[in-house]
């Protein structure tokens, strides 16, 4: 019995041996210092804690510090040439990243991004890293904590002008080959938060769970999503997309038994499991009770959008709505839960200001968000090609329009008008003068070419006669008929009594005569 505790023993050494045995490479940058813009508080802090944490974990690591684009460059080569050989191959970054026309670019510190032309040549485009990766080993991993609010992105999107929308919030989704899984901070296009402590919410999530023993990195990144979930109160929430083809053990398992996943805290665990059950109920009750239970609760701030989203899709369906036998008795809604929040008035107005600045039609700017104005929000989307989450006013939607400098909807003039110097105006016909000869309502016939030349009335006699006619064949029109004689019609022809003859027409009955000399 003692022999056979010795060689299983010996055999759990050996297979961890074997575990450990494994090449990995890990490439580790953290920018914090930028030179154009402002520092980044922790960046550099989490690259440190991270370059430590994997090396705890068998890593070969190469690290990089505030960086500038030639520094990069020579930490990207550098990991690369350790790839050959290796099991498994992990890249985390901490600092300013943007998205163009769905790719993803790393800032140097030293970008300023100018222009488009500085794309190119001032920041590292990450699939350079990624295909260098793929192509050497097996299987990839990809930690990016550089989905922060970028002014980089902004200098970029003002130089562009109309091509601005191409330059996205966040980090774009990223395509992966077989192997490779990639962890942002935060959901595509949104943007992180950097924390008040020594490391962002997304890597001090992952500093804490990443590592543990026998347990596969995927279960890993569901730990990390809840924690920054609880930390930031449902504003950021990590997103990942694998296409690994089996299970990722960082640190294997202690005496063969993988550890238990790390249980919430019982509070956590029941308003966890609350919310589970109401995140996709259309019962407005439901949410009222989680926050009366979880005044500042994970999900405080979601249960309150979806609070307002019901009250949104159930007030028109309000309206006219008989109460008792005849038809479903409807609940009335206590006003003061219906009134809007100061706040969100006031977005609301800034948003549609911004709107009709852009040409997008949001109609009165008066704070209410209608149809009208999710519309114009619809149409900034298409015209402007921007992809937005919702409909709704937010502080990014706000900052978004505020971002664009030129008209993005087109201008769309009524029948009559047309565009001239960004407006729509009236088209008014050339009045011309009847000739002599000729009389109302009847076609002139062509003349005979009889040999001799007509003779017309010298100008001096012909200006004097029409002396006597209104400047405006509009006024000829009023005082020669009364409101209402159109009985239908919508061309009407007359001579006035001045002997000079106009015409007027209209596009529809009741619409206003449109008059010109003739």
């Amino acid at each position: 019995m003692p022999f056979l505790r010795i060689a299983l023993s010996v055999l759990l050494v050996l297979f961890a041996s074997e575990a450990l045995a494994e090449k990995r490479v890990a490439l580790v940058i953290g920018n914090s210092a930028y030179q154009h813009v402002a520092t980044l508080p922790n960046p550099g802090n989490d690259a440190h804690d991270m370059a430590a944490k994997l090396e705890g974990l068998g890593f070969e690591v190469v690290t990089g510090a505030d960086l500038d684009l030639a520094g990069v460059r020579r930490a990207v080569r550098d990991f690369v040439g350790r790839l050959d050989g290796a099991d498994l191959a992990l890249f985390f970054y901490a600092g300013h990243g943007l998205q163009v026309n769905g790719e993803n670019y790393l800032a140097p510190v030293d970008a300023t991004l100018a222009s488009s032309v500085d794309l190119e040549f001032e920041a590292v485009p990450m699939n350079l890293i990624l295909s260098a990766m793929e192509r050497s080993t097996r299987v990839n991993i990809i930690l990016l904590d550089a989905c922060r609010d970028n002014p980089l992105a902004v200098n970029l999107a003002r130089s562009m002008g109309t091509r601005s929308a191409s330059v996205g919030r966040g980090l774009a989704k990223v395509g992966t080959g077989i192997g490779t899984l990639i962890a942002f901070s935060t959901q595509p296009g949104n943007v992180a938060l950097d924390g008040s402590g020594r490391n962002s919410p997304f890597t001090s999530a992952l500093l804490k769970h990443l590592g543990q023993p026998g347990r596969d990195i995927t279960r890993e990144l569901i730990d990390v999503r809840r924690d920054v979930l609880a930390a930031t109160g449902g504003k950021q929430v990590p997103w990942d997309n694998s296409s690994l083809t089996g299970e990722v053990v960082l640190k294997p398992a202690i005496d063969g038994k993988p550890a238990p996943a790390e249980a919430p805290a019982a509070g956590q665990a029941a308003e966890l499991a609350y919310w589970e059950t109401i995140k996709d109920a259309t019962d407005r009750d439901l949410f009222d009770a989680y926050l009366q239970q979880y005044p500042d609760g994970a999900f405080a701030s979601l249960a309150r959008a979806k609070i307002k989203i019901i009250e949104r899709a159930s007030a028109p369906s309000s309206e006219g709505v008989p109460d008792g036998a005849g038809g479903q008795a409807v609940a009335a809604i206590d006003p003061a839960l219906a009134a809007p929040n100061a706040d969100d008035t006031t977005l609301a107005r800034s948003v549609q200001v911004e709107l009709n600045r852009l040409g997008c039609r949001a109609g009165s700017e008066d704070g209410v968000w209608g149809e009208g104005s999710r519309k114009a929000l619809e149409a900034f989307s298409k015209f402007g090609k921007v992809d937005l989450a919702t409909l709704e006013p937010s502080s990014d939607v706000l900052d978004r329009l505020k971002s664009e400098k030129a008209r993005i909807c087109p201008l769309v003039c009524a029948r009559n008008q047309e565009a001239r110097d960004g407006r729509c105006v009236s088209i008014r016909r050339e009045a011309k003068l009847p000739q002599p000869g000729e009389t109302q309502g009847t076609i002139k016939a062509p003349q005979k070419n009889t040999g001799t030349r007509a003779i017309s009335p010298p100008a001096e006699l012909q200006k004097k006669s029409f002396a006597n006619c209104p400047a405006n064949a509009d006024v000829a029109f009023r005082q020669m008929f009364a409101r209402g004689s159109g009985r239908g019609r919508m061309t009407i022809s007359a001579t006035h009594s001045c002997g000079r003859a106009f015409a007027c027409h209209r596009t529809a009955r009741g619409q206003p005569w449109d008059c010109g000399w003739r």
